[in-house]
């Protein structure tokens, strides 16, 4: 059922407003050491499915609700509220986990894994990038072979976001013949053996997401945890990348926005030589340009994330939208930390932290490059 314009404003208001609570309850008092020790705590999923925020974008007979615009409003406002998107990388990594389970997936894949996860009693993972694979999903080397009831995967991955303290993991695997269409998904419990937490890798940026990488050694799992047909795992990706990177364009947007407000803030209050930084024309004209470029951003993201929601074919606009997310955001951090002078340069700073969070949007879900390739090709080039 389709709500009303006044109601959907509603309840989005009251969605910005529960993500905004659950920000200063649950997270910004405990960044600092999430980001010393590297990982978030399991009673952070807990305490968000709980607040029904796991859910969001995922059916209701699942214990979801709510959509995929939904999240995203939530994204926006935690960022806002100054929750780090590496927090969110975290947290939210059944986001890239669990679309192909629950949509291809049998009702025990659900009951075992979907389930549990949206309640957050359970952490999941998706185990795709390889090393020396990168964006060339079709060349992976991984591999699934057929032993009775039972599959046997071989290989590794790396950069997995919360793979040292995921349950379980979806794995993509090579189960046919090379390129796209030999690709298939299985869902692997952490604690089969063979499978290892190779090493926990240490990064730029997102230091309270733990991003691991992966080893499968004659790991056996039970065809039954195979998600929907053999071979058919390509497009099962390929399903999701939409929304995945819809999702991190507004993460890009909502960080140049908090960039914006704490940079405005820092030049109304910081006083050189008598007078205010908000003084100066060169200052004033930084601050016009950084609003100029989040605002754009922001509104083509929306524009395009809303036509995408409606079932339009945006696949164009979507590369378009995520790479002005990307290149506004970039520029509005880097002028923030610029403004902040040199207090900008200290890990006390929020801003100096988005300054590294936000290089990885550019790389994520898939390059600027890979971007501006989906352009072209669309385009006619």
């Amino acid at each position: 059922m389709n709500l009303p314009v006044d109601d959907v404003a509603a309840d989005r208001k009251a969605l910005a407003e529960l993500a905004e609570q659950f920000a200063r309850r649950e997270v910004l008092d405990n960044i600092d050491e999430w980001e010393r020790s590297g990982e978030l705590p399991r009673s952070l999923h807990k305490a968000a499915g709980a607040a029904g925020l796991l859910g969001l974008g995922f059916p209701d007979a699942l214990g979801g609700g709510g959509t995929q615009l939904d999240l995203m409003t939530v994204f926006e406002q935690m960022i806002h509220s100054g929750v780090p998107t590496g927090v969110l990388a975290s947290l939210f990594s059944h986001t890239i986990a669990l679309p192909s389970l629950v949509k291809h997936g049998s009702e025990d894949l659900h009951r075992r894994y979907v389930i549990p996860t949206l309640e957050g009693e359970m952490i999941g993972a998706l185990g795709l990038t390889e090393p020396g694979g990168g964006s060339d999903v079709a060349a992976l080397r991984t591999k699934a072979v057929r032993d009775g009831d039972h599959y046997v995967i071989n290989g590794s991955k790396t950069f997995i976001t919360s793979g040292v303290r995921a349950d379980f993991v979806t794995v993509a695997a090579r189960t046919g013949a090379s390129g796209n269409k030999g690709i298939s998904l299985f869902v692997v419990d952490a604690d089969t053996p063979g499978f290892t937490v190779s090493r926990k890798l240490e990064k730029m940026g997102w230091l309270s997401s733990d991003t691991a990488e992966l080893s499968f050694v004659d790991v056996r799992v039970p065809a039954s945890n195979l998600i929907g047909q053999e071979n058919g795992g390509f497009r099962q990706l390929m399903e999701q990348l939409q929304s995945e990177r819809l999702t991190m364009a507004v993460e890009c947007t909502a960080v140049a926005r908090r960039c914006l407000d704490l940079t405005i803030e820092w030049v109304r209050n910081r006083h050189t030589f008598g007078e205010p930084l908000s003084s100066r024309q060169v200052v004033r004209h930084k601050i016009a340009e950084m609003a100029r470029q989040t605002d754009v951003a922001s509104n083509y993201v929306w524009s395009t994330a809303t036509r995408w929601a409606a079932g339009e074919d945006v696949s164009t606009e979507v590369a378009m939208a995520k790479n002005t997310a990307v290149y506004a955001v970039e520029y509005v951090a880097h002028e923030a930390v610029q403004l902040h002078g040199g207090m900008g340069f200290m890990r006390e700073c929020e801003v100096e932290r988005h300054y590294r969070d936000i290089r990885v949007m550019g790389i994520g879900g898939g390059t600027n490059e890979i971007m501006n390739d989906v352009i072209a090709k669309r385009i006619g080039l």
